[in-house]
């Protein structure tokens, strides 16, 4: 029976794929979900990427939920499909896509420089506008 388990185990970890790239335009051209794991505040404050799917992870005081994550997320994406992870400068989407891909078996791509990175290269973001509204 372990080895069966561990069998499983392995080949679902088989398809989970990590793929660090740089936020640019460019990729932005990219048929691929983006998940904008920011603070609400900081989809204020810059706007969020056109089409993408602002997605708290932590919050303000360095929190997080991640059931309530994960249940936000597979309402956009399913576990198999490639999509990507967007904040500020990167540092929270690596460690964010890290776990996704390496323990729960998503294949994310984590966008490096964030969103700082693409509005320094002259990309304009779109205001966020919540949900609720």
């Amino acid at each position: 029976m372990r080895v069966i388990l561990l069998f499983l185990l392995m080949f679902n970890f088989s398809f989970a794929e990590l793929k660090n790239v740089w936020a640019t335009k460019d990729f932005l051209k990219n048929d691929i979900k983006i998940i904008d794991v920011r603070t609400p505040g900081e989809w204020r404050e810059t706007g969020i990427v056109n089409g993408s799917y602002p997605i708290m992870f932590f919050d303000e005081q360095g929190r997080f939920n991640i059931p309530l994550f994960l249940k936000e997320l597979n309402k956009v994406v399913k576990k198999d499909e490639q999509f990507a992870l967007i904040c500020r400068t990167g540092s929270r989407t690596s460690e964010i896509s890290k776990f996704l891909s390496q323990e729960l078996g998503y294949n994310v791509i984590n966008l490096n420089g964030g969103i700082e990175k693409l509005m320094r290269e002259g990309y304009k973001p779109v205001m966020y506008i919540p949900k609720d509204r």
